[in-house]
């Protein structure tokens, strides 16, 4: 039974990965760059683990890029979801890849589960079905639904190839490096595609604008660089000049505006933007959207500090990681992967005793049924 004992640690590590998820769920942060950072942090660990134990690299270990690709992409496909869907319906779509894992590894490599290993491994997927149940949702009702089913197969294509690595004999911290060097490299292109995306708007947002509509405004700098912005009107005395002065901050610049020109321009005004970033400028010289994009799309954690958080996040990701790579080492596959499915029992566990959340009755039944699944597998796994 070495391998439930794993699972369940397993389990734990991403159950506490959960609830850092949860939290930075509630911070204005960008998730890509959060999840550049957790992944990032367990190249470094991982990389350190296979210095120290001096494991061998090998052809074998490069099916961790593939387990890195299969994470990004469940990864984005269920945020994806969660944004255009319904978030119940997805709950439950990515708490079933323990389903798929033990079909394909039926069919490829012939794992069968006896009469009461498949009693308890039912038990337990009922289990996390009810805690992840809503009753919100209804057949007619499925938006996101093919989101949450690519992540599902995204999640049991990562099993399967953790398990895969196993059957290789693949080192698992080479393994791992793999793996998490592909997540960081992916998560971090889209994290900086999402920072030119910013700088644009950013751009847009501070532009001052004359009163035939000519463009006649500068951009404000990013992070910790600051910057100065000025322009001048085209048209004279509807116009204004914003000349801007950069003044050493942390994180980021002030820049005053001041209207040198025109009868149409007004007492400054304040837009606060991301990165603390503050810009003042002249309030007639900017459109009412252009001052909503100013605060939203800047505002919200620096980018360093969410990398750092991160790289924090990345360490119960890494150890998880190891668990269920060991779990799979001994274990079933589909077996592994529902146990550890069970993770979110201890997220649901930190929301009741920590946000001070009441369970639904579902959500009671739920865990109770899971709890047993463990209890059976613990006395007929084998």
């Amino acid at each position: 039974m070495v391998w439930l004992l794993f699972s369940i640690l397993a389990a734990c590590s991403f159950g506490l990965r959960g609830i850092l998820y949860h939290w930075t769920s509630q911070k204005p942060l960008s998730r890509n760059a959060l999840l550049c950072g957790t992944f990032f942090s367990g190249a470094v660990i991982t990389l350190i683990c296979a210095v120290v134990t001096g494991q061998q690299w090998t052809m074998s270990a490069l099916i961790g890029l593939q387990m890195g690709l299969f994470s990004f992409g469940a990864n984005a496909s269920m945020f994806k979801g969660f944004a255009v869907g319904k978030a119940s319906l997805v709950a439950i779509l990515t708490a079933l890849p323990s389903v798929v894992v033990a079909i394909v590894a039926y069919l490829l490599w012939a794992e069968k589960l006896n009469g009461m290993q498949f009693l308890a491994f039912a038990v337990i997927i009922t289990g996390i079905l009810l805690v992840r149940y809503s009753n919100d949702l209804s057949w007619s009702n499925l938006q996101g639904a093919q989101w949450g089913f690519l992540a599902m197969l995204l999640f049991a294509g990562n099993d399967l190839s953790g398990k895969w690595s196993t059957m290789m004999e693949a080192q698992m911290f080479p393994t791992l490096v793999c793996m998490f060097a592909m997540g960081s490299l992916c998560f971090g292109l889209w994290w900086l595609k999402d920072l030119r995306g910013e700088r644009l708007a950013a751009a847009r947002a501070v532009g001052i604008v004359a009163a035939n509509g000519a463009f006649v405004g500068a951009t404000i700098g990013n992070g910790s660089e600051g910057a100065a912005v000025w322009g001048e009107s085209e048209t004279g005395s509807a116009g204004a000049i914003v000349r801007g002065e950069r003044e050493k901050g942390s994180p980021g610049a002030i820049v005053r505006g001041e209207s040198r020109k025109g009868s149409a321009s007004a007492d400054n005004e304040t837009v606060r933007g991301g990165r603390g970033a503050k810009v003042q400028i002249a309030s007639a010289a900017v459109s009412p959207v252009g001052e909503k994009a100013a605060s939203s799309s800047l505002a919200g954690w620096s980018g360093k500090r969410t990398f750092l958080t991160g790289l924090g996040v990345g360490i119960t990701n890494a150890v998880g990681m190891m668990l269920i790579i060991t779990a799979f080492d001994h274990g079933k596959a589909g077996l592994v992967s529902a146990v550890t499915a069970l993770n979110v029992l201890i997220v649901l566990l930190y929301t009741r005793f920590v946000v001070k959340e009441k369970f639904t009755k579902l959500e009671t039944i739920g865990i109770v049924t899971a709890f047993a699944g463990i209890l059976l597998m613990r006395l007929f796994g084998g």
